[in-house]
């Protein structure tokens, strides 16, 4: 009846009825039916049915102290040392899977952006059982560093540019979280959740191409306008200051006469001429 009832609400009739809540029960509940048949610190690889070929999911069931300690190196996901639990558990286990690119398409899709990575993640549970998961969710508090998350895979990464590549937590409640990417093919994370790295899709790439076209045609626009008024400013400055220039020359110089000739008038410089002055009163 469980195994049904999570079919039923996973695999809807269409796209947008794939339900990541019935998800998630559906690895909890095969992983609980593998955990009864393992040890403890070691990753498992849980069985699922047919249906969802192309998923992985493995358990790995911890002692808190051990997590303090060490660490865990879960293949792709990385907890470092100093990790604390909250409520403290005295064992957890983690439900680690992987989406494949097929289902993460169908269960995860983000406006504006195309997912070039599967979707991949984790869920802590409380195990002090040792042969069942507990349905509590347990959280890490990190002390000594962040979660580093190895993709393993980026579609096309030779032809896109890595600036743009970002990684996204998508959070309980519906929202996603963007980040930078750390390194080539790294994210980091904080807690658990579902990841994956996405990149503008093509539409919005080219909207942003027609922008800053846009921006570069009126900023030309408005630099040739500056400098155009700057030039005539000028001009006009010059101009002026070279007719203050003559205005003063023309207070300062001497007056020419006028005098017409044949009906043109004409300057003309004055009759008088300088009188003889002798160069010394003495005269023999």
């Amino acid at each position: 009846m469980v195994f049904s009832s999570l079919l039923s609400s996973t695999l809807g009739g269409s796209e947008d009825s794939y339900d990541r809540e019935a998800l998630d029960a559906l690895f909890h509940y095969y992983a609980n039916q593998t955990l009864a048949k393992h040890h403890t610190g070691t990753l498992y690889k849980v069985p699922l049915p047919s249906n969802f070929s192309g998923m992985e999911v493995s358990i790995v069931r911890l002692r808190s102290g051990s997590l303090w300690g060490r660490g865990a190196n879960l293949s792709l996901f990385n907890v470092p040392r100093r990790v604390k639990t909250s409520p403290y558990v005295k064992r957890l286990a983690i439900v680690y899977y992987n989406l494949g690119k097929y289902w993460s398409t169908r269960y995860y899709q983000i406006p504006d952006y195309s997912l070039v990575s599967p979707v991949i993640g984790f869920n802590v549970y409380a195990s002090s059982n040792l042969t069942a998961l507990s349905d509590r969710n347990v959280t890490l508090i990190l002390t000594n560093g962040s979660i580093s998350i190895h993709f393993p895979y980026i579609e096309a990464e030779d032809k896109i540019n890595v600036t743009e590549l970002k990684c996204v937590n998508f959070e309980p409640d519906g929202s996603v979280e963007f980040k930078d990417m750390t390194e080539r093919n790294v994210c980091v994370t904080e807690k658990a959740g579902h990841f994956c790295v996405v990149t503008p899709s093509l539409g919005v790439k080219k909207e942003r191409v027609w922008k800053w076209w846009v921006i570069g045609f009126v900023s030309a626009i408005g630099g040739l306008i500056v400098l155009v008024s700057a030039g005539v400013i000028g001009v006009i400055l010059l101009r002026r200051m070279k007719i203050k220039a003559m205005e003063k020359e023309s207070d300062t110089a001497e007056a020419l006469d006028t005098i017409w000739v044949r009906g043109d008038k004409m300057p003309a410089a004055s009759m008088v001429r300088t009188q003889p002055v002798l160069e010394h009163d003495y005269v023999p």
